[in-house]
């Protein structure tokens, strides 16, 4: 979508610099163009910078922000990149430099017409704006009249990327449904450099989305996108050492990897509790001191969590909140999204890009405000949820009631911990199987389905282990 407006914009006004908005920000202060230009304007920087990157803030956050909808997690990652010849591209709030888009350093000043009809399209008058002295017919308005209108719904037409460089070379990239992330990665490859700028007054603000299903398929689609650059020629690990530094590509590859996280998860929310009901120890018992090992894991990156929230002016409760959000992502969207991007990739699913649906639902608005949780959400989505959750309940259960009479408790401390943990921290939830009534609860026929679920579950798992 970005590379015809970046066509016509040639023809309209050509300029040098670009913002770039998703249709649902505004620009909340006037300055961000000065600032972004204090950057590309340092005679130090200005011939390698690529884009200036600003955070995304959102006018619509409650104090509690349930869902974890300003990415707190993200932002840090960015700056931290900053130091390593620039942040990776995020979709929105940026300024980039149209050569940056064009390439136009890599074209030969004596090519042929014919060479770079190949590369930028058959439009003759797209290709003389390419020159630097270009002045376009349409900067006075009142001889915008003159421009072609046959020339820009051309440049505009979904066709006329077809057998040009347009979406691999040129402009925005069209491999990824990510295309933000793989744009920039594929600068930084071209030797550019980027600047990520958080000045205290947001430059630009936006609207978070407030539900659950909406959050969730968003980061599906993310993840996707994330997978299909990951597996594919492009991965940050292959591609990118040979075309930037070694922990450049590594920031990538974070990006791109992190998302396997949901094996492991899968694999701690299933088999140490299966294990706990069959009696099976797979940690050391409370006396042994690896236990005091398994303890110093879990409680210093905790505390370090902790520690991040509470330095950037949070609660407890925001700890909590991500925790628990990070728990549903991974067990939702990071297995779909990554199942998506691999059938994507061998040609088995069609890519698609889904905007994320922004309108509010009044109710919905108000249990975000109020800091409730709204389950309508897709089954595909909250099954293996409520799977999970009602696993790790059964599991607690039977099996505190069933050490604590054979004064087992300390032998099996730590797989009596996992379930309990994950109880606790998901404990909306609970709520919204058993105790809610309201719209927002989880649906009875999925609550049956997951307790369905959960006792396949069990019966495979019994068979695996005895067996």
């Amino acid at each position: 979508m970005y590379n015809f407006q970046l066509r016509v914009s040639g023809l309209i006004s050509n300029s040098p610099y670009i913002l770039v908005l998703d249709c649902d920000m505004y620009c909340n202060d006037p300055t961000s163009a000065r600032q972004a230009m204090c950057f590309f304007l340092d005679p130090k920087i200005s011939s390698k910078l690529g884009f200036v990157q600003f955070p995304q803030k959102f006018h619509n956050i409650s104090e509690n922000d349930i869902y974890d909808s300003q990415l707190r997690f993200f932002w840090p990652k960015l700056e931290g990149m900053d130091g390593l010849r620039g942040s990776l591209l995020a979709g929105t709030g940026f300024y980039i430099k149209r050569e940056a888009l064009y390439q136009t350093s890599k074209v030969q000043k004596d090519i042929d017409l014919v060479q770079l009809q190949k590369a930028f399209g058959p439009s003759n008058d797209f290709i003389k704006s390419l020159k630097q002295n270009y002045k376009p017919n349409a900067s006075k308005v009142e001889v915008f009249s003159e421009v072609s209108l046959k020339e820009i719904r051309f440049l505009a037409s979904c066709g006329y990327d077809n057998n040009t460089k347009w979406g691999k070379e040129v402009g925005f990239r069209y491999f990824s449904v990510l295309e933000d992330y793989f744009t920039g990665f594929n600068l930084h490859c071209n030797g550019w450099i980027s600047v990520y700028l958080n000045p205290a007054r947001p430059c630009f603000l936006g609207s978070a989305t407030t539900n659950l299903n909406e959050i969730l398929v968003q980061y599906t689609r993310w993840v996707a996108g994330l997978v299909e650059v990951a597996i594919s020629r492009f991965s940050p690990l292959i591609y990118g050492p040979l075309r930037m530094s070694t922990l450049q590509s590594m920031g990538y590859a974070e990006f791109a990897y992190d998302i396997l996280i949901f094996l492991p998860i899968y694999c701690l929310a299933i088999v140490p509790q299966l294990c706990l009901l069959h009696g099976i120890h797979l940690y050391p018992k409370v006396s042994n001191p690896f236990f005091t090992v398994f303890s110093f894991l879990f409680l210093s990156c905790q505390l370090k969590h902790i520690q991040e929230i509470f330095s950037t002016g949070h609660s407890i409760r925001t700890w909590a909140i991500e925790q628990r959000i990070w728990m549903l992502r991974s067990l939702t969207c990071y297995m779909y999204g990554t199942l998506n991007g691999i059938l994507e990739m061998i040609g088995l699913r069609e890519a698609n890009f889904l905007p994320t649906d922004k309108a509010v639902n009044d109710e919905q608005y108000k249990h975000y405000q109020m800091g409730i949780y709204d389950f309508q959400a897709s089954v595909l989505l909250l099954a293996p949820l409520c799977t999970l959750y009602i696993l790790n309940l059964a599991a607690f259960i039977i099996g505190i009631t069933k050490f604590f009479h054979i004064q087992q408790l300390r032998e099996m401390f730590i797989q009596l911990f996992i379930p309990l943990f994950g109880i606790l921290i998901n404990y909306p939830l609970f709520e919204g199987m058993f105790l809610r009534k309201d719209e927002g609860r989880v649906a009875p026929s999925v609550t049956l389905l997951s307790a369905a679920l959960c006792i396949i579950i069990l019966y495979f798992g019994s068979l695996v282990l005895i067996y």
